[in-house]
């Protein structure tokens, strides 16, 4: 995969994560999410997975 993919949806993971996890915390509020410890729980795992995409890897020999 080209890094610039990787880092796209790295990005992207981390951005609606983060939407999800305030939805479920109850900071966004209109939405079926709202105040749902799922909704945390999906989005704290989208975050993390996200950041793990957003780490330089050494390259390969």
């Amino acid at each position: 995969m080209s890094r610039k993919l990787v880092v796209g949806l790295g990005v992207v993971l981390v951005l609606i994560g983060g939407v999800w996890t305030a939805q479920g915390l109850g900071y966004l509020e209109g939405s079926f999410m709202t105040g749902q410890q799922l909704w945390t729980t999906i989005g704290l795992l989208c975050v993390c997975a996200g950041a793990a995409l957003l780490i330089p890897w050494p390259k390969r020999r």
